[in-house]
Parts: C-alpha cells; sequence; structure tokens
C-alpha cells in the first residue's frame, strides 16, 4: 500500500537523455508523481527527488548519463534519487555504485515508479531493481507534452531486429504496443488539453501492431480521423517498413505531416550486411524518390552511423557518394561506439576515432549544403506555422508543416498557434528562416 501522504508538497527535478521516446515517458513519470502530490522544483531550489532517465546508444551516451547523476546528487543534496531508462536496464549494477543514487528501476519497474519510492528515505547503498530483457513484456502508454508544444504519443516499444551494433532490444526488450483504440483516445485526450501537434514515438514504430495484430498503416488512418488536433509527425520509421501506402497516403491526408525521419545508417551495402540491417540502399533510394514524387516539399531527415567495424575506406566513399545524391533535407550523424555484447564486435576492421571524426565532417558539411537549399527554395513561400514559447528576450520558433524552423519576435499569444507566415530570410546563425505574419 503507497502512503500518499509521503509525496505531499514534495519537490521534484526531471533530467532526461536521449530519445523523443525517453522525453514522453518522462513526462508521464512526471504526471505520476504531480498526482500524488508532488510538484516540480522551481529554478534554484532544491529538490527532495531526482528522476534521471538514462539512455545507452553509444558510450558517450553512458558517461553523459553518469554525469548527469553525480551533478544532480550535488545540485540537490540529500534528495531522493532515481535512475531509470536504457543504461539503467543494461548497467544497474554500475548505477547503484554512484554516490547518492537510492533506487535503479528497470524497464519494466519505471510505471510503478511510487511503488519503489517508498517512504523517500535515502538508502546506504543504492539498489537496482530490473526484469531480464526475455521477461520485459508489458506496454507502458505514454502521450505527454512535458513543457513543449508538441505531444509526443508512445505507439510501440521495444525491437526484435538486433541489428549487429545495438543494445536497445536488450534495454527495452521485444517489440510490443497498444491498441489502435487506446492510441485514438489518447489522441483525443490531447485534443481536448489543446494539443494541436502530435509526434508518433517509439523504438521501432512501423513494426506496430505485433501484439495486437493490428499494423501501422490502420493507426495512421485511425489517427487522422480525430478532430482537434491538426498535426501528426511520423518519427522515425524503417524504410523497410515505410510502405508505398503510407507514403501516399500521407501525401493527401490533411492531418499527417510531410516530414519523414527514416534511419539510413550506412550507403553502403557491404557495410548494411555486416550491420544486418533489412534492407538495402536500391530500396531505400526507392523509398526517397517516392516520398518526392508525391510531396516534392516533404523533410527527409536521415539518420547514419559512421566508422562503424568494417567500414573500411572503400566502403565509406561508396555511402559517401550514395548520400550525396539523396533528395533528403538532413543528416543526423552518428560516430559508431562499441556496445558491450554485441554482434559487431566480431568484425576485424576498427575505424580510428580520428577517422571517424573526420567522415562524420564529411557528412555534416552535406548536411548542411542539404538543408540550407531546401531553406532557401521556400523563402518567399507563405505557409503554415505552429508557434512556441519563447524564453524571455529571445525570439519566438515554430515549424512549418514540411519542418523548416521560422523565428518571430516574441509574442506569448502566438503560443500553441497555427499562423500563416510569409518566409523572408536566414536568420544571423541560418538556423531558421525569419518570418512575419500574413493575415489572412
Amino acid at each position: 500500500m503507497i502512503d500518499s501522504t509521503v509525496f505531499q508538497d514534495k519537490t521534484a527535478v526531471y533530467y532526461t537523455l536521449g530519445c523523443k521516446l525517453n522525453f514522453s515517458e518522462t513526462s508521464t513519470i512526471g504526471k505520476t508523481l504531480r498526482e500524488a502530490g508532488v510538484r516540480t522544483a522551481r529554478k534554484g531550489e532544491k529538490a527532495d527527488i531526482c528522476v534521471v532517465n538514462t539512455c545507452s546508444v553509444t558510450e558517450m551516451a553512458d558517461k553523459k548519463c553518469r554525469q548527469a547523476i553525480h551533478r544532480l546528487v550535488k545540485q540537490h543534496p540529500g534528495a531522493f534519487v532515481v535512475v531509470t531508462g536504457c543504461y539503467a536496464q543494461l548497467k544497474p549494477d554500475a548505477i547503484t555504485q554512484i554516490e547518492g543514487v537510492d533506487i535503479v528501476l528497470g524497464a519494466e519497474q519505471k510505471k510503478e515508479i511510487l511503488k519503489y519510492l517508498g517512504d523517500l528515505q535515502k538508502h546506504e547503498g543504492g539498489e537496482a531493481y530490473t526484469t531480464s530483457t526475455k521477461d520485459i513484456k508489458s506496454f507502458v502508454p505514454s502521450c505527454s507534452r512535458g513543457d513543449r508544444t508538441r505531444y509526443f504519443l508512445k505507439v510501440q516499444d521495444g525491437c526484435d531486429y538486433y541489428c549487429s551494433y545495438c543494445t536497445i532490444p536488450f534495454a527495452r526488450g521485444r517489440s510490443r504496443n497498444g491498441t489502435i483504440e487506446s492510441m485514438v483516445e489518447q489522441a483525443k485526450q490531447a485534443a481536448a488539453e489543446g494539443g494541436k501537434e502530435i509526434v508518433l514515438t517509439g523504438v521501432n514504430i512501423g513494426d506496430f501492431g505485433k501484439s495486437t495484430g493490428e499494423t501501422f498503416f490502420d493507426l495512421v488512418k485511425a489517427l487522422d480521423t480525430v478532430e482537434g488536433i491538426e498535426r501528426y509527425r511520423i518519427s522515425s520509421i524503417e524504410p523497410n517498413l515505410l510502405t508505398d501506402e503510407i507514403i501516399e497516403y500521407v501525401s493527401t491526408s490533411k492531418r499527417f505531416m510531410p516530414h519523414f525521419h527514416i534511419p539510413l545508417q550506412s550507403g553502403s551495402d557491404d557495410v548494411l550486411k555486416f550491420m544486418k540491417r533489412k534492407y538495402d540502399t536500391s530500396l531505400f533510394a526507392s523509398k526517397i524518390r517516392k516520398i518526392k514524387e508525391v510531396m516534392p516539399d516533404s523533410f527527409i531527415g536521415v539518420d547514419v552511423i559512421v566508422g562503424t567495424r568494417g567500414e573500411t575506406e572503400e566502403f565509406f566513399e561508396n555511402a559517401y557518394s550514395f548520400i550525396s545524391g539523396l533528395d533528403i533535407t538532413q543528416l543526423h550523424v552518428f560516430s559508431y561506439s562499441e556496445r558491450p555484447g554485441t554482434q559487431a564486435l566480431k568484425i576485424e576492421h576498427v575505424v580510428t576515432p580520428e577517422e571517424k571524426h573526420n567522415r562524420s565532417q564529411r557528412l555534416l558539411a552535406i548536411s548542411d549544403e542539404k538543408t540550407h537549399a531546401f531553406y532557401e527554395r521556400h523563402i518567399g513561400q507563405t505557409m503554415t506555422a505552429l508557434m512556441e514559447k519563447s524564453k524571455a528576450g529571445t525570439p519566438m520558433h515554430g515549424f512549418t508543416d514540411n519542418y523548416i524552423r521560422i523565428e518571430l519576435d516574441s509574442d506569448d499569444s502566438l503560443d500553441n498557434q497555427l499562423i500563416n507566415v510569409r518566409l523572408i530570410e536566414f536568420n544571423e546563425d541560418r538556423t531558421a528562416l525569419k518570418a512575419e505574419i500574413v493575415n489572412s
């Protein structure tokens, strides 16, 4: 039995590392604590509870998690410290050794955070509560906004792919999801709260339906009927799961935006085989052509990993050439990081850190060139943007339907409003286009 009086008038801080899915889940944890009487600590205020939601996609991510824990322990002396997320699931014993950590919650336990907080008394040493990967089976729903304008709807969790470089299946378990009916209800609730945009998140969202006998395409069509939600964005979806019927449907939908994020990981077929990916460059290129054929102004973001084991200079040059020729908008470039227990460690060719850096810089240069060309092509056009509240003294930002970041003079009355704007010119650091309001 949970003693709710323990949490009355307590304060908490939340720190999230990693993907949009983690941010969504942190928001849900925050909502659970708020309903128990815990309020979010104000800036500069010492918190009673610290929650760190971790990532473990790379070795650097692990390091950032440890640094964040140390920093929060120092900033909030005496606080009850909870660590959860992927790093917590994979390395619980290492985290319990960090001074100040009270409990570590695995993938199955974070949904019941109140149960593990107990009476909020500090522990002599950290205690870990985790479940083995094969026993991670529950799907914990999450549709949260946090302090952002957009809502993030978790539609799927876990992954069955076991790519050679990745630990996510070990951290989050097998692919699973909630029902379409439950997703629609959560979207309706977001609309009732004033939400206008929802981002569909998950680990492998195109795999939606495995545990309910439904499909991702069915989900897209059902969500498209929810009144009040003006925009949906599909976050990262595997190219082999992005079907032509989904692309064609998005092209005619009023609510699903012309915006895709598709992981490529390598533009070399040889490296894709090393990675145990489920497609080749020919299939990937065909998906890009299809999108641009029906949505010429669509924004396409692409994930790429450089320096993975087996990526020889020749393979990288092939990848560089392939990526250069793609009609895409932006690259998200990651340097390969060796993960314990992965199959990639058996591949012999190792890329030096210096070469990884050089390859990253070359791809980032391509990305900048493609993004700036995409933005420049839209200068002078009138488009609709959803605005986001700005920090005091800074310009206000928003995004067009095809995800061009725009900049306006700050006006709090425009927060979470869809407005018509004319795109004028790049801002000073070329991260957005300055815009002016067009009265319709």
